[in-house]
């Protein structure tokens, strides 16, 4: 038996594509899911996951449907074939039943594994080259050391109160608590 499973990442987002092309590919029993593929709980995969038996075929329309990261896909699939299930890919080709599909999708996966790495070393190599030229990672101060100052005379009078403060500087209490109030400790 085939069985499908579609997912889509947001409510604006539609399954029409994906659930015609499983109900084409001759799929009797579909399941779906509407949220990111990043989500560890997807009552839906789950569902098709628990409904599969010895001898039916998992199918999605796409490899990134089904798997959160190269290494979820993986162990997916594996353990689908320890259980005699198949899994099938329709835009990507890929059937497992055969051994020509498990070469194929073994290949594909190494291929993706190879391509995150290649980007990871890029993106550490275009790191270190901004810190060679004085530039640092992460987020943007929110307050600028005169500001910080300001905040700390201001946080000074014991009659001003946090809210006058940060309506004054314009930031909300969690900025004020993580800058002036921090500082003016020490």
């Amino acid at each position: 038996m085939l069985v499908g499973y579609a997912r889509v990442s947001t409510e604006d987002q539609h399954l029409h594509l994906q659930m015609d092309a499983l109900k084409a590919a001759g799929c009797d029993k579909r399941f779906e899911d509407v949220m990111s593929g990043a989500k560890d709980k997807r009552p839906g995969l789950t569902d098709a996951l628990e409904y599969v038996r010895d001898g039916d075929t998992l199918v999605v329309w796409r490899l990134d449907r089904l798997g959160r990261n190269l290494k979820h896909l993986i162990e997916v699939v594996e353990s689908l074939q320890q259980r005699g299930v198949g899994f099938k890919s329709l835009q990507e080709s890929i059937d497992t039943t055969s051994s020509t599909g498990k070469l194929i999708f073994h290949l594909f996966c190494s291929l993706a594994e190879f391509e995150r790495q290649v980007i990871r070393e890029r993106t550490m190599a275009g790191l270190q080259a901004a810190r060679s030229r004085g530039r640092k990672g992460g987020r943007r101060l929110k307050l600028t050391p005169q500001q910080i100052e300001i905040g700390k005379s201001l946080a000074a009078d014991p009659k001003r109160s946090v809210q006058e403060i940060c309506q004054t500087l314009g930031i909300g209490k969690m900025t004020y608590y993580r800058y002036i109030h921090q500082t003016n400790e020490s």
